[in-house]
Order: structure tokens, then C-alpha cells, then sequence
């Protein structure tokens, strides 16, 4: 079955929600989501989104920029920094004339909190810059987007799994989609796509994503012909509840929480003298890890640790107007009581700084030069734009979806305007083959195989060798183990061989991109010799920013995995030591 529509925007998150409500009436648009729109990730975020309007402490852009430079190991694009920290207050007031129900200071203003990297007078002290709604921001967000979208007539396909990117002749033409309801595959024809497919926290054992997060849109994007840049940055939050990782926002700590360790100390006066607590991301992760292999962890009875992050003091009306989420997750996964007790936590898999390539317009480009690929977009967290570099500041994702979601949707409307008119790209001769062939091939398998164990080991190997600490040895563990997961893929087997809401068939889809993925994350990762923000090299633990203040570039090539570098643009703000 093939549809028609000038743009198609792959997943209904933030970012492809703004990009939808760019593109003007006179053009179809079509928005496919793996979930029904309104459990897309998004919904989540719980601290923020941050902006300098100074509604309750003084800020500017300049303040914010350096930051998030900073935060990102000055691994980040300065050009597009300077565009979303200039664009964050507008895209703020913009989302809260569409409806957003942010939390307001006594006079009506649009309330703002500390958080971790966030500080004023270029990183003398924390500034109050995240705009929040309680701590469910992301939640109330999606919805406004969402509310805003069916209002203007976007076409939704919900739990659509788009499995191939169509390129032809050099130029975007299209998706092919399983419809999970029905088991028909759809080709969607289109002038422009957007990739908003999110990130792929489930390739770790310990995440707080959601099970959707399987790394889809990196895989298929990557097996399109498509380069993935810098990959080996993944982002593990400090503060996922124990053993299940479910997140403990930031803006616990932003409204005045502290980390303990076992000894009951305040650990990260240790670590970040001046901002303590609300150090950058991967300061912290690296600091838990190393309370852990100094022996000042708290045991746990299955023999892990985890630290304590401390709330009591913030009394109940902070806790209960303030952080109601947070408080909820911790009574309901772990029965404790924030007031009165410590909250157990242990880092957890994150965020995707990584991912497509993109420009500040969202145009997805393929080499050094910026080359774009004619018709691709891309952007959150499946796409690098980079403004996080090597490290995202909390409340910048949130930040980055409806900047450059808004962006990509305006850049998608002008290039079918200026280049594409009223004709279609061509489509490749059986655009759904592909995908036919490997769906085939799945239910007629007699292998003995099961989604869930490789999944589960593949899991185990990630989280135990490219976690927040690194070395060539542990990496190549991974590398070897997702080696023999490939090999046993090709044996898999999966007990429903029917059509219809087939979730077996949708686990062994996803295992495949989890596994693409995997292998992106820990080539990338064996290939940067250094360590800056998020990954961490134990055998090179400096950052070398003579050999290495460069993206990565992968390529799946014909055979064997191929890298290439472009140049990190600095314009501001030149490298320096990271000191907090």
C-alpha cells in the first residue's frame, strides 16, 4: 500500500510535533509514531527547559552559551549554541502562548529553577534558568504540542514501526512502515522526511527510557547509507532509582537536594567545590562510580551499590508542589517516603548525544563538508546537531526539540517550495522488498533463539563494558559479544506467526536495531583515544584536544565500518580545563 503525503515526520515526540506545525496547510503532512503520539518519550522530561528571561535572578545568553560549551567538553558546535540559546526565551513565551501550563512565580511570571551546569557570570555560581511545569515538563509539553497539531489537521498513524529509509538517486523519497495492528507494510511516498525517532537507552540493562527506546531511527538511518556522528557519547544520568533506573529529575537537587554516600558525607564538595551538586552529568555519574570503587557505596542484598540522594530537608510542601512525580516514583517502586527517607539511586543510561547529522536548519548532511542529503531531516534526540557535544546540560533537550524541531519543519516547507513543486521523488524499484524479505524470513524461522535472551545479554555486555567507564578491553568484550549476537540474530525464532499485533515480531524488529546500534556506540567508542564529557577512557583519561577536538563520523560502508572526522566550529568560547 503506498501513500501519498509532501512531508513525513518519523516519530511524535517534541521534536517531530514542532516540526509538523511548521509545515503550512497547502502541503499533506503525516506524522508516524511506533507509539501512540502522547507516550512518545517526551512525556518523560520532568525538570525543565531552559531559557534566560531572568524572571527570578538575573541571566543572559551569553551566560547560558558558555554553559552549555562548557557542559558539552567544547566537543559542541558554537554556531548552533548561539542559535538555540538565542531562540530558547522566544521558543519559552511561544510554547506558553500554545497553551503550556508552566509553573508561575507569585507575580504570574514564568517560574524558574537551578540546574546541574547552569550558572551566572560565566560559571561563578548557580543561576534559577529552567522553566518548569512541577517536574512533569515533558509531559505537559507533548500534550500542548500534541493538542496543537490535531488542531491545525496533521495526519497521525500511530503504531506505525517504520522499518527502511528510502533513498533513490541521491535524494529522499520516502519510509516503509509495518502497520502493528494490522501486519501490512506501507510505503510512504513524501518530498521531505523528518527522522524524530528519539534515543536507544534500551541497548543498557539500566535506563530510563522507555521500552520504546530501541535505537530505531540511528539504525535505520545507518543501514540507509546514512553516517552516525560521534556515537561513543552516551549520557548516564546521576540519579536513576536503584536496580530499576527509573529518573530522579535534577530538579531534586535544583530545589536544594544533596548526594550521600554511606558514611552519610555530601560527597560532591569532593568532586565540584563551587556548584556541588549540580555539577554537569558526567561529573557525577564518574564520581558515584568512584564512591562505588572506593568503598564508600551503599551495599545493596544483590551485592550492587548505590548512593543516597537526600530530600528530607526540603519539607512537604516543596516535595508536594514541587517534585510530585519524583516523591511518587520513590514511594511506588522502592516504598520510600522522601520526607522521612533517603532515596536510593545508582546512575542510569540516558541520553544520545550522538546520532544523524544534521545543520542548525535540521537538513541532514553526510560528510565533512556538511554536504546535505537532498529531502533527509532529522532532529532531538536521534539527530547531532551538536550542541551537546560530548555532554548535554539538563533542561537542553527539551530545549533543543522545539528549537530544531521548529527549524527543520521551516526548512522542510521552504525546500519543496524552492526546489521540489508538485512532483515526487522517484521511488526505488520494491520499496518494501526489504522489509518483506526480513519479516518472511522471521516468521518462517525454525532457529531456537529468543528475542529476550539476546536482548538481555546484549543488554548485560553494554552496561557491564561501555558504561561510564571504558577501556580498549572492556570495549572489545562488547564488540565481540555483539559479533556472536549477530550470528545468533540469524537464528532467531520468534512463537507468533500470525499478523496482527504481533509483539514477538515487533520484539525481533527492534533487537535488530538495538544490536545496530550497540555496535555503532562501542566502534565509536574504541575509536576515540581520549576522554572528554560523557566517555570516559580509563586507559587515555585525558581529554587530547590536539589529536581529538573533532567529530567521528561512521559510515556502515560496503563491508567493514569506515570513519571520517569534520571539525568542531569554535567561535566564542576556546577549549579550557573544566573546573566546577
Amino acid at each position: 500500500m503506498i501513500h501519498q503525503y509532501d512531508v513525513v515526520v518519523v516519530g511524535a515526540g517534541g521534536a517531530g510535533l514542532r516540526a509538523a506545525l511548521e509545515i503550512p496547510n497547502e502541503y499533506s503532512t503525516a506524522v508516524l509514531t511506533k507509539v501512540f503520539p502522547t507516550r512518545s518519550h517526551t512525556s518523560t522530561a520532568q525538570g525543565g527547559a531552559s531559557a534566560p528571561l531572568g524572571n527570578e535572578e538575573e541571566d543572559s545568553w551569553e551566560w547560558y552559551m558558555y554553559d552549555t560549551v562548557k557542559g558539552s567538553d567544547y566537543l559542541g558546535d558554537q554556531d548552533a549554541i548561539e542559535v538555540m540559546v538565542k531562540d530558547s526565551s522566544r521558543a519559552i513565551i511561544e510554547l506558553e502562548h500554545m497553551g503550556l501550563p508552566f509553573s508561575r512565580t507569585p507575580e504570574g511570571k514564568i517560574a524558574q529553577r537551578r540546574f546541574g551546569g547552569h550558572t551566572r557570570e560565566f560559571g561563578k555560581a548557580p543561576v534559577k534558568r529552567a522553566c518548569y511545569s512541577a517536574d512533569r515538563t515533558g509531559h505537559v509539553m507533548l500534550h500542548t504540542l500534541y493538542e496543537n497539531c490535531l488542531r491545525r489537521g496533521v495526519h497521525f498513524f500511530s503504531e506505525f514501526f517504520v522499518t527502511d529509509l528510502l533513498i533513490h538517486k541521491g535524494v529522499t523519497a520516502g519510509v516503509v512502515a509495518l502497520d502493528i495492528a494490522t501486519g501490512e507494510v506501507h510505503t510512504f511516498h513524501a518530498k521531505a522526511v523528518m527522522f524524530a525517532t528519539g534515543g536507544y537507552g534500551r541497548v543498557y540493562k539500566v535506563t530510563s527510557n522507555a521500552m520504546a527506546s530501541t535505537g530505531d531511527g540511528f539504525a535505520v538511518a545507518y543501514e540507509a547509507g546514512v553516517p552516525l556522528e560521534d556515537m561513543e557519547f552516551v549520557q548516564f544520568h546521576p540519579t536513576g532509582l536503584w536496580r530499576l533506573g527509573i529518573l530522579i529529575s535534577e530538579a531534586a537537587r535544583g530545589e536544594g537536594g544533596v548526594l550521600r554516600n554511606k558514611d552519610g558525607e555530601r560527597f560532591m564538595e569532593r568532586y565540584a567545590p563551587t556548584v556541588k551538586d549540580l555539577a554537569p552529568r558526567d561529573m557525577i555519574s564518574r564520581a558515584i562510580y568512584t564512591e562505588f570503587r572506593e568503598g564508600r557505596g551503599i551495599p545493596a542484598p544483590d551485592g550492587t551499590f548505590y548512593v543516597h540522594l537526600d530530600l528530607t530537608h526540603l519539607g512537604k510542601d516543596v516535595l508536594e508542589h514541587k517534585l510530585p512525580e519524583i516523591t511518587g516514583f520513590a514511594k511506588t517502586y522502592l516504598g520510600v517516603d522522601a520526607s522521612k527517607e533517603m532515596i536510593p539511586v545508582q546512575p542510569t543510561t540516558h541520553y544520545a548525544m550522538g546520532g544523524i547529522p544534521t545543520d542548525v536548519d535540521g537538513r541532514v548532511v553526510i560528510d565533512a563538508r556538511n554536504t546535505p542529503l537532498p529531502g533527509l531531516y532529522a532532529a532531538g534526540e536521534v539527530a547531532c546537531v551538536s550542541v551537546h557535544g560530548a555532554n548535554r546540560l539538563g533542561t537542553n533537550s527539551l530545549v533543543d526539540i522545539v528549537v530544531f524541531g521548529r527549524r527543520g519543519g521551516k526548512a522542510m516547507a521552504e525546500y519543496i517550495s524552492r526546489e521540489v513543486g508538485s512532483d515526487f521523488p522517484d521511488l526505488p524499484p520494491d520499496p518494501e522488498g526489504k522489509t518483506r524479505e526480513l519479516i518472511n524470513r522471521l516468521l518462517s524461522s525454525t532457529g531456537k533463539e529468543k528475542a529476550v535472551t539476546l536482548r538481555t545479554e546484549l543488554q548485560d555486555t553494554m552496561m557491564d563494558n561501555v558504561s561510564v567507564f571504558r577501556t580498549a578491553d572492556t570495549i572489545k568484550t562488547a564488540l565481540a559479544k555483539i559479533e556472536e549476537l549477530k550470528e545468533r540474530y540469524n537464528n532467531l525464532a520468534i512463537d507468533d506467526k500470525g499478523m496482527k499485533f504481533n509483539t514477538d515480531l515487533m520484539e525481533a524488529l527492534e533487537l535488530h536495531n538495538l544490536i545496530v546500534t550497540a555496535e555503532t556506540i562501542a566502534l565509536s567508542a574504541l575509536n576515540r583515544k581520549e576522554s572528554r564529557g560523557a566517555h570516559y577512557r580509563e586507559d587515555f583519561p585525558k581529554r587530547d584536544d590536539k589529536n581529538w577536538l573533532k567529530h567521528t563520523l561512521l559510515y556502515k560502508g560496503d563491508g567493514k565500518p569506515k570513519f571520517a572526522y569534520k571539525p568542531v566550529v569554535i567561535t566564542r568560547f576556546k577549549p579550557q580545563e573544566r573546573k566546577y
